[in-house]
């Protein structure tokens, strides 16, 4: 078992209490096939669903900016500037096999590929 402790689910306010028909609806809405013991159930999880949602939304405060990430964000690129690159014979110096001053590679596909 966890030692963290964890908090209650809040509890559904007359405004985000879904009722079965508009459980029914939504499902229908969605073409999905539902029993009656689901129709009951999925009106007590949506409803305390949008009791957690109502709930966040009552914190949420005017004067405190929306952001993005936890922690202010920088951009870590280098800056996009042209340098020379290494000659020709330097680079193929290093290859196993050279042909026509370039890369000679094995054959992977064939002709009726």
């Amino acid at each position: 078992m966890s030692d963290i402790p964890t908090a209650a689910p809040p509890a559904a306010t007359a405004e985000s209490r879904l009722s079965r028909a508009d459980v029914a609806h939504l499902a229908q809405l969605a073409r999905l096939a539902v029993t009656d013991e689901e129709l009951n159930l999925f009106a007590e999880q949506l409803s305390v669903i949008l009791g957690a949602v109502a709930q966040v939304s009552e914190v949420a405060a005017a004067d405190i900016p929306p952001t993005t990430h936890a922690v202010p964000l920088t951009n870590v690129l280098r800056a996009d500037v042209v340098v020379a690159s290494l000659e020709r014979e330097a680079v193929l110096a290093g290859a196993p096999s050279v042909e026509d001053d370039k890369f000679r590679v094995p054959k992977i596909l064939t002709e009726e590929a």
